[in-house]
């Protein structure tokens, strides 16, 4: 029997995507040490990377990936995550299939 479409999605996300020799790289999470997807080149096309907030503060953003399975309950917008020790807040989250897609922001002087 041939695969669906979205069962090769699936198998692509473990195989290729979070592939820690391809794409992704282990990142501390919320205190938890998961593959991570970066995706600069994403985020540089659904806005500027660096935004000013006139005060000489500014907002990093930042556009990672993670398996559902290895993160838990997808995180609500607003909500704050610690990546490697940064906070974060959450401005977007999807589940793409079993993959989060995650936009962030922080404070940056």
């Amino acid at each position: 029997m041939t695969p669906t479409f979205k069962a090769v999605i699936r198998s692509d996300i473990d195989t290729t995507f979070m592939n820690l020799d391809e794409f992704a790289g282990m990142h501390l999470v919320n205190g938890k040490k998961m593959p991570v997807t970066v995706d600069n080149n994403e985020l540089i096309e659904r806005e500027k990377k660096m935004k000013s907030n006139m005060d000489g503060v500014f907002v990093r953003s930042l556009l990672i990936y993670v398996k559902a399975k290895d993160y838990g309950a997808l995180p609500a917008i607003g909500s704050v995550i610690n990546l490697d020790g940064t906070l974060f807040k959450v401005t977007d989250a999807t589940n793409e299939d079993g993959l989060y897609s995650i936009e962030m922001e922080a404070n940056k002087s």
